[in-house]
This record gives C-alpha cells, structure tokens and sequence, in this order.
C-alpha cells in the first residue's frame, strides 16, 4: 500500500535514517518503537508529506486517505456535535449520529455536545481532534501517542474501535498493553533504520536482543581471525619462503568484513532510595472528603490504611478527582472532613504536574536534585542525574530550557536523592518511552516502602496494584483487590454508552455475573491447551537454539582449522537446526495467534456483556 525507498533524513549533524526500507501492506496495524528523539514524529511527517527526504522514495497509492491525529488545537464552531460533523465528506454531512457516536465513545455526555470546544480541558479538545479524525474514515491512521491524554475508558473504547478498524494502522506509544492489544505487527527504529516482525513488542524487543547477541558474536570470531592473520602477515610477508603466503592472507584480510561495536541508548534505570521505618502501617485514611464547593463534592468519606509494601492504585475518568485526592493526601489541598494520619516515621515523595511546576526555573538540573537531599556527595548526584539520562554538562542546564518531558525527569531524580519510604506518583508514566515505563514499574516493584499511583496506563496498574481506589458515577470507593479482579468482579460502568447506545433490556446484576463466569470458565477451556502448546513450542526453541549455538561455535572453530570435513559435517547440522528452529517458530506463531484470537473474541464478548 504505502512503501518508502532508501530513505534518508538528517538534521543538522544529526542523522536519523539511513537507506530505511519499509512496506505497509494491506490490514497490518503497525506499533511504531523507538527511544525518545529517535525520529518516529518525523518518519510520521514524511508519510504525510510535511517534510521531504534528503534522499529515497515514498509511494502512496492514489486515492489512499491518511489520517494523522492533529496536536494542534484549531476550533471555528461553537458546538463539539458541529465541530466534530466539520470532518463529514459531502455524502455523509447529514449523518449526525456517527459524530455522536464516536464522541460518546470518546467519553463525551450528551450535554457536552452543546458546549463551545474551548470551554473543555486540553485533554478534551485532543478527544475532539481524534474525534474529527475518526469521522474521516481514512485508510491509513497515524497516531502519534493518543494514549498521553486519554483515561482508562477512553482507553479501552479507543482499543475496541482500533481493533475493528478495517483500515491500516501505524501507531506510536509509551503505553505498550494499548500497542500489544491493537497491533499485528511491531517496528522499531533502531541504529538510524527500521526493523519490523510479525508479532508484540516482547517478541520484538527478544528479537532484536538476539539479534545484538548473534552480532556480537560474529564480531567476536572476526575480530579474532583478523588479529590471527595480521599477525601472520607481519611474521612472514619479509621472508622470500613464506612472502606468496601473507600475500595470499593479506588478500583474505582485506575480504573480511568490518563490524563496528554496537551503539546501544540510554535508558532510565533506577531504584527509589528506601528509608527504613519500623512501622507496618505507614498511612491512615479516615472518612475524608473534599469539594471546592458545598454542591460539588469530588469524593466523600475515603478511608483506608496502607501497610508498608502495599501499593494503592487511583483510577477513574478524567476530571473526577483522582489527582485532587492525592494532592488532598499529601498536604498540598485541606479535607473538607476526615482524618489523614502518617506514622511518624513516614517519608514521602510527591510526583505530579503540580510538583514539576514548583521546579525553580531558575535552578540547574543539580541544584534541583541537591534540593532532595542536600547531604548528597557531587559524585552521587551526578550519578542520579545520569540514571535520569542527563549526562556530563547536561546537569548544569536551567529548569527553564528543559522540555516537559525532561522536567519530570528531574522531579523523579529529585525523588531518588530523598530517603522515602512512600511514593505518591501521578501519571508516573506520562513523558516517559516504552522502555523507561519497564524501568520504572520494576523500580516501584522492588520498592520496600508504599505507594499510591494514580494512573490510567493499565499495564502499570497490573503489575503493581494491590487494592485500588475507584472514581466513578457516584463519587469514589475503595476495592480491595487487584484490577484485574476489579474487571472481573465489577467493571467499568460505560454510563454514556449505555444511554445512548443501549438496544437490549438491561440483564439484573445477579444472571450478568453468571453470564461473566460462564464466559470466563468457557475462554479458560479454550485457551488452555493453547497456552500449554505456546509454552512447549517456546521451551523446544529455546533448546533448540542452545544446541544451534554450540554447533556453531564449533563450525567456526573447524573452519578456523581449515576442516573440511568437520565444516561440512557441522554445516549440514546447522541447517538441520535453523529449519527446525523456524518449523517450531512457525507453530509457536499459528498457536499464538489462535490463543490471541480467543482472548480478543472473549475480551469482546464481555465487554458487550458490561455494556
């Protein structure tokens, strides 16, 4: 469908690609990876035609419609329903409920249609672009990070519709569950080109870290032929006896490919620096609320305790007070009523918008980290700074040159130069790539102390959330659980979808839990024997490829020695084990996708059983 040629493109001294070769094909949804800065906007701007190549081609088929979501906030009417119906093709302008339905969908109300755009939050208006985009109907879309302003709901609804979307998809995020459940395909900007497989990001990510390795090691076996026929050159080229010997070496020596060492970025890599306390209960929260108005409560009458160890997800829309009750836990806002009790041994550190925008701009990066603690040796500073990847004279800029991005960095290096032993953190995740998300999420698992996250990335809430918070129609409650068994047992109330959308009498609470575990018991035996074949096929690789590696560690030894014999013995088994490594890959791929379309159909079905 769209195919880019030899592609090159360079700022200033900085080269971003190099001969990039891509295809996009028919239906692929395509997950788009790469360290922050590595060129992934900019490869976005040259398929749109916003900014040309220094070298290649890019071929798009004619009549083939791109549609990219639009940062840029630009709005001429007065209502979200007429704003978003503007991105109506001329057959389809009268179809009103289209425009609605994709609003609804987005998390807007049926009295939000009537609003002026400008009187909605940021994140709001993003909705409203991403609305207009879906309104087009294009063939190819491109989103770059649609996740950065999206809660939980939209989230999934957002998931559901890319899923279905008939068209092609290349999108970027930090959010790899959102990317994993979307996309058939993954690529990767790495080392100034692109690398693409069938298949996730951790098959991505396994493939690219074998790939490194097998480099390495051929790097490694050429390093040692070169320095072994130099060395016989410098021995024997002077000598009448051996001279036509060298020559002959030294036209080998000139054959052997140069492999230069491998470039590998920087990725955040951290621990929270935990202080000890003897208490087992760290926070004790009783019967708070907060409202900045007395008809207009946020949340009511919260109580919990958090034990040392335990972590606290906050979830819920956008706008319903998750942010407000963690600020109104951390001091910076006064409960209307209730009690909030630290031990006196608890230290906290507090990220969140509101903290980055107490940075001083005034101060460097060191001088806002020495602020955490100011006992720090410069050594041990500049070893944090590193980690949040600010390196040598980069810890000398001003707070007021730094992007958002790198100044919630430097708010989380503030928090790891301070002893703490419970961390508030609010979309920790935002700012942050797919591989510094990793970084931190084992960070905050091999944390000894607390936290309470506020968060809508739902990978984050999975691996680290013990119990949660949660905001919804009536205000907030506390759930004792994990999210996953917050889906299973309650779920997301989809109030606007359900009032606009629903065809079918309402099933009582009690046959739809039935039905849920009904359609849980029925996924699991399905999904079981899939599961079981995945782990086989993946153990059988793993051995497979132990014994390919020897085999050809030993090929390399023979063809060293100059053994015929042995080099074509081994090559014959080596063949052998590369097509039964690819047999075992290709049936490792059919049951993953047999299992993947399972868990979509059921994910599905219990979605519509929620609705």
């Amino acid at each position: 469908m769209i195919e880019l040629s030899n592609i090159s493109k360079a700022y200033a001294h900085k080269e971003l690609f190099s001969n990039l070769n891509f295809r996009l094909n028919k239906g692929n949804k395509v997950g788009l990876v790469g360290r922050n800065g590595s060129g992934k906007s900019t490869l976005f701007k040259l398929i749109l035609g916003e900014e040309s190549p220094d070298d290649g081609e890019i071929n798009i088929p004619k009549n083939y419609k791109i549609g990219a979501l639009r940062q840029h906030l630009v709005f001429s009417e007065k209502t979200v329903r007429a704003e978003a119906a503007q991105a109506l093709n001329e057959e389809d302008k009268y179809n009103v409920y289209k425009v609605e339905k994709i609003l609804f969908g987005l998390g807007f109300t049926n009295e939000d249609l009537e609003k002026d755009p400008l009187s909605f939050s940021g994140g709001y208006q993003i909705r409203i672009n991403l609305a207009k985009l879906l309104v087009t109907e294009p063939n190819l879309l491109l989103l770059d990070e649609p996740t950065n302003y999206l809660d939980i709901l939209s989230l999934r609804w957002l998931k559901s519709f890319l899923k279905s979307f008939e068209g092609e998809v290349i999108i970027i995020t930090h959010d790899r569950d959102f990317m994993d459940s979307v996309t058939t395909h993954t690529m990767g900007l790495v080392r100034r080109n692109l690398e693409i497989i069938p298949g996730d990001t951790k098959k991505f990510y396994t493939q690219l870290e074998a790939n490194d390795e097998h480099y390495e090691k051929q790097k490694i076996a050429l390093d040692k032929k070169r320095k072994e026929l130099e060395e016989f050159i410098a021995k024997n080229k002077a000598r009448a006896s051996t001279a036509a010997q060298a020559q002959s070496k030294q036209k080998e020596l000139d054959k052997l490919e140069d492999l230069g060492s491998l470039s590998h970025d920087a990725t955040l890599d951290f621990d929270f620096n935990f202080k000890e306390t003897p208490a087992k209960v760290l926070l004790d929260i009783k019967d708070v609320s907060f409202g900045y108005e007395a008809d207009n409560i946020l949340f009511k009458d919260i109580s919990f305790t958090l034990k040392k160890g335990e972590t606290l997800g906050i979830i819920g829309k956008n706008g319903k007070g998750k942010s407000t009750l963690l600020n109104t836990i951390a001091g910076e806002l006064k409960q209307l009523t209730g009690n909030i009790d630290y031990h006196g041994t608890t230290n906290f550190g507090h990220f969140g918008q509101t903290n980055i925008d107490h940075l001083n701009p005034n101060n460097t990066i060191m001088d806002e980290i020495y602020l955490g603690n100011p006992k720090l040796p410069e050594s041990t500073v500049r070893g944090i700074a590193g980690s949040m990847m600010f390196s040598g004279d980069d810890i000398k800029k001003k707070i007021s040159l730094l992007s958002g991005g790198e100044k919630s960095r430097v708010m989380l290096g503030k928090i790891l130069a301070t002893d703490v032993n419970l961390l508030f953190l609010d979309e920790p995740t935002n700012h942050l790539d797919m591989e510094s998300i990793d970084s931190l999420i084992q960070a905050i698992k091999n944390f000894k102390g607390s936290c309470i996250i506020v968060t809508h990335s739902e990978e984050l809430l999975r691996q680290t959330c013990d119990r949660l918070i949660v905001f919804s129609k009536g205000g907030a409650d506390y759930f004792n659980g994990t999210y996953d068994e917050f889906l299973e047992k309650i779920g997301w109330e989809e109030e606007e979808i359900e009032q606009k959308e629903k065809s079918t009498p309402k099933v009582n609470k009690k046959e739809n839990k039935k039905l849920r575990a009904a359609l849980v018991q029925e996924r699991s035996k399905l999904t079981s024997p899939l599961k079981k074949a995945v782990e086989k096929y993946e153990t059988k690789i793993m051995e497979l490829e132990e014994t390919l590696e020897q085999n050809q560690n030993e090929l390399m030894e023979a063809s060293n020695k100059n053994d015929n014999s042995k080099v074509i013995e081994l090559s014959s088994v080596v063949l052998k084990l590369e097509k039964e490594v690819e047999e075992n890959f290709e049936l490792l791929e059919e049951n993953q996708l047999k299992l993947d379309e399972i868990l979509e159909e059921y994910e599905v079905k219990l979605q519509e059983l929620e609705a």
